[in-house]
């Protein structure tokens, strides 16, 4: 059997669509031993800058040396995309010996395809026994298959209207769909300018440790480009431009810096590490140069 095959055979089992709740991954975590424990990981939502944030944390960890594992959907032409190891795509092998883990602890459970995947994912990143593990949450936050692991740290990018259908029609109650990746006790990190009340809110009565961009953390961009983050004690200065396009890549790195900067103690970076990471990471299809010369 292909790739291609496999996958059409679990678009065949699968529910269609989104189909928010977190028993059913909850169900089979535990059926197969539970692939999620003994990492470390980091969450990612919003309604944008998730790939970018998500990218910048994986460079930044891979060039301190770390192992990494990066999940991140949907995929923009293969499944493998999806699951990323020190910053390499796994092969279809890798992820057919995963499904096959999958399908035999599913049983006649019904999953959704993003949950089907996702514990395949997981289960590769369990055998490598990667040192920083970055999950993008794929709808939300609250209900995401993916929030059923517990983080050490988690982001949000920005709050805007999306998926109303299954979040809410205001920032206020999407921002606390968001706000579920959160962990008591954890760093609670969130770029977006203007924090919904309920985010706040959210944050304070789980006790997570707040960390909101210009209140807790500030980023100061230079003339040159260059740029310098500041929180707390930690400052980090003569920061590169970030190599991804935009301005608004110095809000997403705010964001990533702050998680950094809060798990230094278990997971330490150098300022080298940072510059290098920021210099050399990549996303496919945002504002990706291709050729000077077409």
């Amino acid at each position: 059997m292909t790739l291609d095959e496999a996958l059409h055979y679990i678009h065949s089992v699968c529910w269609k669509g989104s189909v928010p709740g977190l028993e059913r991954i909850s169900a089979l975590l535990d059926k197969m031993g539970h692939p999620e424990r003994r990492l470390k990981f980091i969450h990612v939502t919003g309604t944008n800058g998730k790939g970018s944030t998500c990218a910048m944390l994986e460079s930044i960890y891979r060039a301190a040396g770390y192992t990494t594992g990066m999940h991140t959907s949907p995929h923009l032409i293969r499944l493998n995309e999806r699951c990323v190891v020190n910053g390499r795509e796994v092969d279809d092998e890798r992820l057919m010996d995963a499904f096959r883990a999958v399908e035999k602890a599913r049983g006649d459970m019904t999953l959704s395809y993003f949950e089907y995947t996702a514990l395949a994912i997981l289960r590769i990143f369990r055998e490598d026994e990667l040192d920083v593990v970055i999950l993008e949450i794929g709808l939300g936050g609250r209900l995401d298959a993916i929030n059923t692991i517990d983080s050490n740290a988690a982001v949000i990018s920005t709050i805007g209207i999306d998926h109303v259908a299954f979040l809410g029609n205001t920032r206020e109650a999407i921002g606390l769909e968001k706000a579920h990746i959160y962990r008591p006790g954890c760093p609670a990190v969130c770029a977006d300018a203007d924090v919904p009340a309920t985010v706040r809110n959210h944050v304070e009565q789980i006790g997570a440790k707040r960390l909101f961009a210009g209140e807790d953390w500030t980023v100061t961009v230079k003339e040159n480009g260059t740029f310098t983050f500041a929180q707390g004690a930690t400052l980090f200065e003569d920061l590169p431009e970030p190599a991804l396009a935009g301005v608004n890549q110095y809000r997403n790195a705010g964001g990533v810096l702050s998680v950094i900067a809060s798990l230094m103690d278990r997971v330490p970076v150098t300022l080298d590490d940072i510059r290098t990471g920021l210099r050399q990471v990549r996303l496919t299809a945002r504002f990706e140069l291709i050729t000077t010369d077409p």
